[in-house]
């Protein structure tokens, strides 16, 4: 039986936070239940991994709760600190996370991949904005080739291998693309006053 003389469910979340602070388990719990949905979600639309967002909805609550007595409620309500919490540490888990590598034969599928979306205005500049569209304009069999040892580091045998075709035309097909980049990314812009 709860030792408060109302249900601590109704108690405001700066009084939640204050009795996390100070470890009272009751006050812990219910701080965690009326939060958990709003924190997993942030961590969620993030890392795209459930497993992940629930590290980083832990991470949350124990940062919380080792820095609570510094919330400050004139910069914001306890909500927004805490999902400022879980959307820093949910970018630090994405940024520390190593690339997953693409399969070869869905190397295509990326290539063919240019959208305008600002998802991708947001994170490419000008120069890989260009670097893409020039990829995605190579033959397909030429853009994997070349993605695969420019990107993933793979030698001319591996890709020959990956691709199931002869060294030589693995080199050929790795040469023609730098070549064809080299032309299309030398060109000049429109725009671009050549004197």
């Amino acid at each position: 039986m709860s030792r408060f003389r109302f249900p601590v469910s109704r108690l405001p979340d700066e009084a939640l936070l204050s009795g996390l602070a100070t470890g009272d388990p009751e006050l812990a719990v219910t701080f965690v239940r009326r939060f958990q949905h709003t924190v997993f979600g942030v961590a969620i639309a993030v890392v795209g991994d459930p497993q992940l967002a629930e590290d980083v909805a832990q991470q949350t609550f124990e940062r919380a709760w080792r820095h609570a007595q510094i919330y400050d409620a004139r910069r914001g309500s306890v909500r927004t600190w805490l999902t400022a919490i879980a959307h820093n540490l949910a970018i630090d888990a994405v940024r520390s996370r190593r690339p997953e590598p693409v399969a070869p034969e869905d190397l295509e599928a990326v290539l063919g991949v240019v959208s305008e979306t600002p998802e991708r205005h947001a994170l490419a500049d000008e120069a890989s904005s260009l670097l893409r569209a020039a990829v995605a304009e190579l033959p397909p069999e030429q853009g994997r080739a070349l993605v695969m040892a420019g990107i993933y580091g793979m030698t001319a045998q591996q890709v020959a291998d990956s691709e199931k075709i002869p060294l030589g035309t693995a080199k050929t097909r790795i040469r023609s693309a730098m070549g064809k980049l080299r032309t299309t990314l030398a060109a000049p812009k429109r725009g671009d006053h050549v004197e």
